[in-house]
């Protein structure tokens, strides 16, 4: 058995955060199901992090790899698990062609090989780019007429004074209310800020109810 027999088939997988196991799951069913129906062994490289990001772990490991001659195949999901960045996928996929890996996209039914490969590669990152650039240009544009009808943005709030009110009235201090809900002082100030009530009033109506 030669040396090209030996290569490796190497199967990438791309997740933005650890917590994303239904992904990071369904990525490596259909990986494992295209090499098992053309007979292929795999070797898995997993990474957990951004596509946005050029240096990946395990995108590292397999391009160190790729260059000791090692790999035949790279099999992924889809081609913006390799990179989201259209300058970077492109130098990336032409690079490893150059070094006459194969690259396939099992979701895409995508097969590159060659220079025809490059090129394909190259008008599907460039597709793909102007897609996201799109999708953030409506969502920048969405945010500003929300902002505009008055629409208050960010994340929803989990402390509110309903459920501190009570608790100072009943004479605890800022401290103790802070420790029950497990918030800081800050928080506690905080939220009674944006629900403008007064921290003085409620003291005062405490008061004159003893």
């Amino acid at each position: 058995m030669n040396k090209q027999q030996h290569r490796q088939v190497a199967c990438y997988i791309r997740v933005s955060t650890g917590g994303q196991d239904k992904g990071r799951d369904s990525q490596r069913r259909a990986l494992t199901a295209y090499c098992k129906n053309h007979g292929l062994q795999p070797v898995w490289y997993v990474d957990r992090v951004s596509g946005a990001k050029d240096s990946r772990p395990a995108l590292n490991r397999l391009r160190k790899a790729i260059f000791a001659g090692e790999v035949s195949t790279v099999v992924c999901w889809k081609l913006d698990r390799l990179s989201r960045s259209l300058r970077d996928g492109v130098n990336l996929l032409c690079h490893w062609l150059e070094r006459g890996v194969r690259i396939v996209a099992v979701t895409q039914q995508l097969d590159f090989s060659g220079p025809t490969g490059q090129l394909v590669a190259s008008v599907l990152f460039a597709v793909a780019a102007m897609e996201r650039e799109n999708l953030r240009e409506n969502t920048r544009r969405g945010m500003a007429a929300a902002k505009a009808r008055g629409v208050k943005l960010g994340k929803r709030p989990k402390l509110f004074a309903k459920d501190i009110v009570p608790m100072l009235e009943a004479g605890d201090s800022v401290l103790t209310v802070a420790r029950k809900l497990g918030k800081t002082r800050q928080a506690i100030y905080d939220c009674l800020r944006r629900e403008s009530v007064a921290l003085n009033a409620v003291r005062h109506a405490r008061c004159e109810c003893l």
